[in-house]
């Protein structure tokens, strides 16, 4: 195949070594190769630079290996009219039986020249910022879950049932009584009475609850627990107040998709991350969602359609967009819920939750697209409108009529 790029280099990327091919013209009309191996410290990646800029190489491509593609991207990004292409290895996979770290970087370097590798979405390095930052404050959110539902089993084993009457554990009233236990507190009427507010209303059920078997090494574990849940509280402060920093230059598109039923800050904040607010890596709305893995998939062969599950894709944003879906599914009177509803009960909660984390996406893409864009909610009456009042009605006579009724139908005064 004719190169469409006439200098042209790729890397192969380890750990510990770099292996880098360089093609270019030999002055022939040939091709020239040449292919070296770096070690991945900060002086040989600069090497490996200073060596791209004096073969005059206009495109670099690399597989997108674990995290140690960020350390020679970073080094090479700083390169003036140099395109960097990052690639899904599974689109690039080398012939099998004939694999090493050489050869792969030939097989990328000869794909490239002639134009067959695409990018993955690489954003600007706020926006990177804002990416490490917002799935950072996601596992911590999770690990204080996970602390919560231990303080949980501590008590279920300590027979302190408080779980059983509180709605939640670590109230300020849960955690009063909690500490009162860890300092030694043992009567249940002391401490029903350190309840607040409308938890008062249950000191009688408390005074059962928190009759149990309290040990010294339930204190020992709850004190652990407790400190943990404060330290990853303190660290998720601070997340926020760095994402609050950073989002600065995006607070117009994040007050725009706080408009979106069902999405908040903290999710319009992922969305900010994940996309990078800029739609114009993405032709249209559909390609943002393929990319997102948030649509059907499309798997079929000799006329048969297989498997519709969504594709892989931004599993961050996918996990935001699906929270996102089920609060739209508790809003009354907005489209989003209607459209839960009406699907949850023919194809499932889960599918229908995908399908509305799709339209909050595109949504999304619309109002990122355009700075004019407004979200205006269709009303939770869409579907009953477009719906042809006959049809829906000689439908529920045959349902009713398929159950062994006669139906004859009166018309309302």
């Amino acid at each position: 195949m004719e190169a469409l790029v006439a200098r042209a280099a790729a890397l192969d990327i380890g750990k510990k070594t770099i292996v880098m091919c360089v093609r270019t013209p030999d002055g022939a009309g040939g091709r020239r190769q040449q292919v070296e191996t770096f070690e991945t410290f900060l002086d040989d990646l600069v090497r490996l630079r200073d060596w791209l800029v004096a073969e005059g190489v206009t495109q670099v491509a690399m597989e997108a290996t674990g995290s140690y593609w960020k350390s020679p991207w970073y080094v090479l990004e700083e390169m003036d009219g140099v395109e960097l292409l990052l690639c899904n290895a599974r689109h690039v996979k080398q012939v099998p039986g004939r694999k090493t770290d050489v050869k792969d970087a030939v097989w990328l370097c000869e794909l490239l020249e002639v134009g067959l590798l695409r990018s993955s979405l690489i954003p600007e390095p706020t926006i990177r910022q804002m990416r490490d930052l917002t799935r950072y404050r996601k596992r911590l959110v999770q690990n204080r879950t996970s602390e919560v539902q231990r303080v949980e089993k501590t008590l279920e084993d300590a027979v302190i049932k408080l779980g059983a009457v509180a709605s939640s554990t670590l109230t300020k009233s849960g955690r009063a009584m909690i500490e009162a236990l860890i300092a030694g507190e043992r009567d249940p009427a002391v401490l029903a009475e350190l309840a607040k507010g409308r938890m008062r209303a249950k000191i009688p059920q408390l005074l059962r609850a928190l009759d149990g078997r309290f040990a010294d090494h339930h204190a020992k574990m709850l004190r652990l627990h407790l400190d943990h849940i404060d330290h990853l509280d303190a660290a998720i402060a601070t997340i926020d107040e760095q994402v609050e920093e950073l989002v600065v230059p995006f607070a117009d598109v994040r007050d725009r998709l706080q408009t979106i039923p069902g999405v908040g800050q903290k999710i319009a904040d992922v969305i900010i991350a994940e996309t990078g607010a800029d739609m114009s890596a993405f032709p249209s709305s559909r390609h943002l969602a393929s990319w997102a893995g948030v649509c059907p998939g499309n798997n079929e062969s000799a006329g048969k359609r297989f498997s519709g599950r969504t594709r892989k894709g931004d599993v961050w944003l996918q996990s935001a967009l699906v929270e996102a879906a089920w609060a739209a599914a508790r809003t009354k009177d907005c489209y989003l819920a209607a459209q839960f509803w009406r699907l949850a009960g023919r194809i499932g909660k889960k599918k229908a939750a995908v399908a509305v984390a799709h339209s909050i996406l595109v949504i999304a893409y619309h109002l990122m697209s355009d700075p004019e864009a407004v979200y205006q909610d269709l009303g939770a009456d869409w579907f009953t409108r477009r719906t042809n009042p006959d049809a829906r009605r000689q439908r529920l006579v045959n349902q009713l009529e398929h159950l062994g009724y006669d139906v004859e139908l009166t018309p309302a005064a």
